[in-house]
């Protein structure tokens, strides 16, 4: 008898030592006396429970932060009050500034457009833009120019970026379409990206 309870104990031993994770180990003694062990418990062998594998704890996942639109942006403020002046998306805003200038209030471009949204010179005069190298005057003179060209193309967001860009004769000249210059047809595509992107958090 002895003999059986060392044979059985050492069993039990290597199969707790193999069990695969989460495996609890059972034995079932049948009728003519002969042992097995499982890792399945079954009522009507009545199992007994030998050994009972911990089950490891689940790591929580940490939940990511939702973004935040215009949140640590540059200019975030003076982009939100401008916005909200004439009506325009944020995210739209920011979209311009970062094709025009990638945010550099004194960035000029080669035909001289100036500041954070590149306004030309009788541009910015006709806006009523006093300091182009200010910030709040210069988003808010690209704002209220981006608003009017929307209401000139009747919304077509792309046309008003087209325009934006190229001017709105260029657009009307070609047919109430984007422009066909290379520079332009970088230029759309470009802001509608970033815009896409501002918007879901990208």
């Amino acid at each position: 008898m002895g003999r059986l309870v060392a044979v059985l104990l050492g069993m039990a031993a290597v199969l707790a030592s193999a069990a695969p994770a989460y495996g609890d180990i059972y034995r079932e003694v049948a009728a003519d006396g002969s042992v097995t062990f499982t890792n399945v418990y079954r009522k009507e062998r009545k199992s007994v429970l030998l050994r009972r594998e911990p089950r490891p704890a689940v790591p929580t996942p940490t939940p990511k932060p939702r973004p935040v639109a215009g949140a640590a942006r540059p200019y975030a403020a003076l982009v939100a009050a401008a916005a909200a002046e004439h009506g325009l998306p944020e995210a739209l805003l920011h979209a311009v500034i970062r094709a025009e200038s990638n945010y550099d209030p004194h960035a000029v471009s080669p035909k001289g457009a100036a500041g954070l949204m590149q306004l030309m010179p009788d541009t910015a005069r006709e806006l009523g833009v006093a300091d182009v190298w200010d910030p709040a005057g210069n988003i808010r003179g690209g704002a209220r120019y981006l608003k009017r060209l929307l209401e000139m193309f009747d919304q077509d967001l792309s046309l008003a970026v087209a325009a934006y860009n190229a001017g709105p004769g260029a657009v009307i000249g070609s047919g109430s379409a984007i422009p066909p210059s290379a520079e332009t047809q970088r230029y759309v595509p470009k802001v509608l990206e970033y815009y896409r992107r501002l918007q879901t958090g990208g």
